[in-house]
């Protein structure tokens, strides 16, 4: 699962889109759970906007014959093993041509799934699209003075409540916490932030029992700040083996994008704030770094995955692939969705038109033609994603003879 997009944050404010600032897949919620409530926590939800899908034809769709699908095939196969048991799927993935040529491929689509145009009914059809990516990083099993910025596990003492068991109105609503013991008893506290992580205290403040462990050490701290924004990394150690890392959890604290405050601190223009100028920034401010890292107080804890597999698991479970898969707000795109994304792309503004598939959330990624692009591992995926804020159109290839929502 990817976690957040640098640039996303700042699009929040700057972009004029809907969103939560944390790309976690579950909505924290603010407010402390504790042992004494006993009545519902009073929560105002902003008003989602609302999706408007129109049918159309694959001839409407801006490109589909020049699409060149290399990596469809292997993306709508790992589609399948995610959407395996959710009807019509499984007909729908027997039957594709798999080892077929591209023309057969691509007349499969046609006969199998409708086209509909995805809109906001209350806001331009042209929507947003960011990019993520899988970072390289270079660390070790052990601590030595080259790696020493440690990566934790997801610690023993993280609570989390899902508050749909207590309030059916919080459906999808969490909170993450620690129990601690007070004068009036046993209560659920904010789990530590990043500086109490970062620091040392919240192991000083749990000792003997220390649960936050590490397990992997990296040799530099912006690499692992960045990794937890992407969510999962390839991670090459002295041996020459290399290990892959994932999301395993979150501290629930809420994420607050560090280029949005270099942007309206006047530290960067918003052209800059790219990653890449972010961290140019950070390289250049070294006694600053730290505290502007600190003041995003969210942190991701991680677990070790299968480095042998085709990427990075998404939230459907299955590898991505890169420049085929997507991540989406699921409130308007189902996970397994097949998507055609019009945009362009961030090196030189040429058309990037393709089938996409939607096997990746994040929190975001919130709005109705909204949508991260997976770029794949590596320095050169980075690159791409870490300019990628294009404006997008987006279409839902939904199964045919299968009703779409909102019908």
């Amino acid at each position: 699962m990817k976690i957040q997009n640098p640039l996303s944050n700042i699009s929040v404010a700057l972009v004029q889109r809907s969103g939560r600032a944390v790309r976690l897949g579950a909505v924290i919620v603010g407010s402390v759970l504790t042992a004494s409530c006993t009545s519902p926590p009073q929560v105002a939800p902003a008003a989602a906007p609302v999706a408007r899908w129109t049918p159309a034809s694959f001839a409407e769709l801006p490109g589909w014959r020049d699409d060149d699908w290399r990596g469809v095939a292997v993306a709508l196969t790992e589609n399948c093993k995610g959407m395996a048991g959710k009807p019509p799927w499984p007909e729908l993935c027997r039957a594709f041509p798999a080892s077929g040529s591209v023309a057969a491929q691509r007349a499969f689509v046609e006969s199998a799934f409708v086209p509909y145009r995805i809109e906001r009914t209350d806001a331009e059809d042209s929507g947003l699209i960011t990019g993520y990516y899988e970072p390289v990083l270079r660390g070790s099993r052990t601590r030595s003075e080259r790696y020493h910025v440690p990566l934790y596990q997801r610690p023993d003492d993280l609570l989390v409540v899902d508050l749909a068991d207590l309030y059916p109105e919080l459906k999808g609503k969490r909170v993450r916490g620690r129990l601690v013991d007070t004068p009036s008893g046993r209560r659920v506290v904010p789990y530590f932030d990043r500086a109490q992580i970062v620091s040392g205290e919240a192991a000083r403040a749990t000792a003997p029992a220390a649960p936050l462990k590490p397990w992997v050490w990296v040799d530099d701290a912006i690499d692992a700040f960045f990794l937890q924004i992407q969510g999962s990394g390839l991670i090459d150690l002295p041996d020459g083996s290399r290990m892959r890392v994932g999301y395993a959890d979150q501290n629930g604290r809420p994420f607050r994008g560090i280029g949005r405050l270099l942007v309206e601190r006047g530290e960067l223009t918003l052209e800059q704030a790219s990653m890449q100028g972010i961290r140019a920034w950070l390289a250049a401010h070294p006694d600053r770094a730290s505290a502007l890292l600190d003041e995003n107080p969210s942190y991701v804890f991680f677990r070790e995955i299968d480095a042998q597999s085709a990427g990075p698991l998404g939230s459907l479970g299955v590898p991505l692939t890169a420049t085929r898969s997507l991540a989406v707000d699921t409130r308007f795109v189902a996970l397994g969705s097949a998507v055609w994304l019009v945009t362009t792309r961030p090196d030189d503004g040429a058309p990037l038109r393709r089938l996409m598939f939607a096997q990746d959330t994040g929190g975001a990624i919130r709005g109705v033609v909204r949508a991260d692009f997976y770029w794949g591992s590596g320095r050169e995926a980075g690159e791409l994603a870490g300019r990628m804020r294009q404006p997008a159109q987006m279409w839902v290839l939904w199964p045919r003879g299968s009703a779409p929502p909102g019908s």
